[in-house]
């Protein structure tokens, strides 16, 4: 019995170890035909991974992406901000200007109110100089400007002044100047003014060629004033001495005379008499012009469209017409010159502004304009000196 005992134990105990081998051989077999699904679960997780990591990119980019649309944004409120700044930095020079203009009026009324006692008292000028007489003259300093006036072209003496050219009483008198031409855009300034009636005043230098001397013929025949601003508009060979400035003043006048035959007789200092470019006092050019007969005009309201800014049409109306009710005699530079695309286009408005102001009128420079300039010299020392 207990023999059987342990033999049907050891039997059992084989049977047992036999199965658990079989077992772990059926496992193997089950892992040896099915391989992939652990390489799956691997590529599953690598996916998944994959798509958190490529998630991730995208969340970083469009962060970035964010964050330069927003320094754009400020950028651009920034350029806004310098723009605005620009625009009163402009206005400001441009009052700061007119201030300093009116300054310099304030004192040449002063000295010609005192010089005006003085005659009263019994002096006179000098046996000779021209202008003598001249009550109607502001300061007695020259002579007028070669005018040709009216459409119709009535006589003109051997200037070219339209003989016994009265201009019309006025509180306010305005003068509108363009310098630098003739130009590319010359016709269509003039075109602007035949439309709306008005006589302007063109300082021009001495540009060559078909097309400008067709625009200083017109300039004449429609009854604006032709006056000089130099043959070369070179500050340093103009004012490089009194003769240099002589020769240019020479050539610029023979030139004009040649092709409009208007001799002219007014002149604007380039930069004005008040420039600082000039090494030499610019008194001594002044009182060459008076001993050539030519009187000088600089101008007491400015467009403010001289620099290398290209002002807004806003700002050229009211520069050019704010202050037109603070002077009985208003002279308004301007420039004819193709950059200058907004002056062309505000002209219309300024006209228009002007002419609807009371008691204003709209006047191109005579022999009867009053006159503005920004420095006094005396006419006596002048003559004297033998200029």
């Amino acid at each position: 019995m207990s023999g059987r005992n342990r033999s049907g134990d050891h039997i059992s105990k084989d049977k047992f170890s036999v199965k658990d081998t079989r077992e772990d051989d059926i496992a193997k077999d089950r892992n040896k035909k099915a391989p992939g699904k652990a390489a799956k679960k691997e590529a599953a997780h690598g996916g998944k991974s994959a798509l958190s990591m490529y998630r991730a990119w995208t969340a970083v980019w469009m962060l970035l992406c964010a964050i330069l649309l927003a320094r754009i944004w400020g950028l651009n409120q920034r350029i806004e901000t310098l723009k605005e700044r620009m625009d009163r930095l402009a206005r400001i020079a441009v009052e700061q200007q007119g201030r300093l203009e009116e300054l310099a009026d304030a004192l040449a009324a002063g000295r010609r109110d005192a010089q005006g006692r003085e005659e009263a008292s019994g002096q006179e000028d000098p046996p000779g100089e021209p202008g003598q007489a001249d009550a109607a003259q502001v300061s007695g300093q020259g002579i007028a400007g070669a005018q040709r006036g009216g459409q119709d072209r009535p006589d003109m003496d051997s200037g070219g002044q339209q003989s016994g050219f009265q201009e019309p009483e006025a509180a306010h008198k305005v003068y509108l100047t363009f310098d630098d031409g003739p130009s590319d855009y010359t016709e269509e300034i003039l075109d602007i003014l035949e439309r709306y009636g008005v006589k302007a005043t063109f300082f021009v230098v001495g540009r060559e060629g078909s097309q400008a001397q067709d625009a200083l013929r017109r300039i004449v025949e429609e009854g604006h004033t032709l006056g000089m601003h130099s043959y070369t508009h070179d500050y340093s060979q103009v004012y490089e001495s009194v003769e240099s400035f002589a020769a240019d003043l020479e050539r610029e006048q023979a030139y004009l005379c040649e092709v409009t035959g208007v001799k002219s007789a007014i002149y604007r200092f380039p930069g004005g008499s008040s420039n600082t470019v000039s090494e030499i006092d610019m008194e001594e050019f002044a009182a060459y012009l008076d001993s050539q007969g030519i009187r000088f005009f600089d101008w007491n309201i400015s467009s403010g469209d001289g620099g290398s800014f290209l002002v807004p049409v806003e700002m050229l109306l009211e520069n050019c017409t704010a202050t037109i009710k603070d002077h009985s005699t208003c002279v308004v530079l301007m420039h004819d010159a193709a950059a200058k695309t907004t002056t062309r286009e505000a002209l219309p408005e300024i006209i228009e502004t002007i002419q609807a102001m009371e008691d204003t009128a709209l006047l191109p420079i005579t022999e009867e304009t009053a006159l503005v300039q920004h420095i006094q010299w005396d006419r006596g020392e002048a003559k004297d000196s033998g200029r």
